[in-house]
């Protein structure tokens, strides 16, 4: 473990699962002070052997804290473990908020900072569990310059890259973007697969066809092997592509855009939800067809 440095903010992590478990892997490993806390408690004991406090309560948990990060599955739990801190946060201590909640989901919890006078940074990240657990996700940072000195320490422990995209709320609008972007290659490699089966062609031709050339992107070659192999150990839950696309959808529409690509991949996202899938990868959108 690398030794902190006398000035290290003390982090506090609120959410050890898909993601924020990579997360507090490396905050503790870049020598961070962390201290960690999970509904599940179990799912948060892997960072005790790095170092990590993992504390019984989020109220614990934060104690202390210079930085609290959220990574949790939607506004409503970020929301609630917030609410179960406050008594233990300090007036102007950093909140980074990493989880996907959507427009209305962070105009929600930019009210929650204000509230309790904290001062927030949007910062909702690009990549799955693998990039998380690599320290290489993209964070998509927004708030106030001020902020940057005490959360900077925990982007480049989390990510390869930060991009400081506006006041806080940009950085949830460009993830609904980037997410809108994913979601619509996911369903379309999926039903180009199921299209070629259904012209009697072996599917895998699909992949070959467009390897290497202008329309290729690793990304569909990733999931179409994966989708060809049944193979579908979660980076990212298809319950959670489920909730995505839906903020997606509800907040481009409030904002006057057309997510018409976006809400047939939700469609066909909760198509297989509905089967049973949810908890698997959202490449298992393939079984819905």
């Amino acid at each position: 473990m690398i030794e902190a440095s006398d000035n290290a903010p003390i982090v506090a992590l609120l959410g050890t699962g898909t993601m924020g478990l990579g997360m507090g892997l490396n905050i503790a490993r870049a020598g961070l002070s962390l201290r960690a806390w999970n509904r599940t408690p179990a799912k948060a004991e892997p960072l005790a052997a790095e170092g990590a406090v993992v504390a019984a309560s989020a109220a614990e948990a934060v104690e202390g804290a210079d930085v609290v990060v959220t990574m949790l599955f939607d506004a409503d739990s970020v929301a609630s473990a917030i609410g179960a801190a406050a008594g233990s946060l300090k007036p102007g201590t950093t909140w980074i908020q990493t989880s996907t909640v959507g427009v209305e989901g962070h105009d929600r919890l930019a009210a929650l900072a204000r509230e309790h006078g904290l001062v927030l940074v949007d910062a909702p990240v690009l990549g799955t569990k693998g990039p998380a657990e690599q320290g290489a996700l993209t964070v998509l940072a927004s708030g106030p310059d001020s902020a940057r000195p005490v959360v900077t320490p925990v982007f480049e422990a989390i990510g390869s890259r930060t991009m400081w995209v506006g006041e806080a709320g940009a950085g949830t609008r460009l993830k609904l973007v980037a997410n809108g972007w994913v979601l619509t290659v996911l369903d379309g490699v999926a039903q180009s697969l199921k299209t070629a089966e259904a012209f009697g062609l072996d599917p895998a031709l699909f992949l070959e066809a467009v390897k290497g050339s202008a329309v290729d992107a690793a990304y569909v070659g990733l999931k179409g092997r994966a989708m060809l192999n049944d193979s579908y150990e979660p980076s990212f839950a298809l319950s959670g592509a489920v909730k995505d696309a839906g903020l997606i959808v509800d907040g481009a529409r409030a904002a006057g855009a057309d997510p018409a690509f976006v809400a047939v991949a939700l469609e066909h996202l909760a198509r297989a939800e509905r089967a049973g899938h949810g908890d698997k990868d959202m490449g298992a959108v393939y079984l819905g067809y």
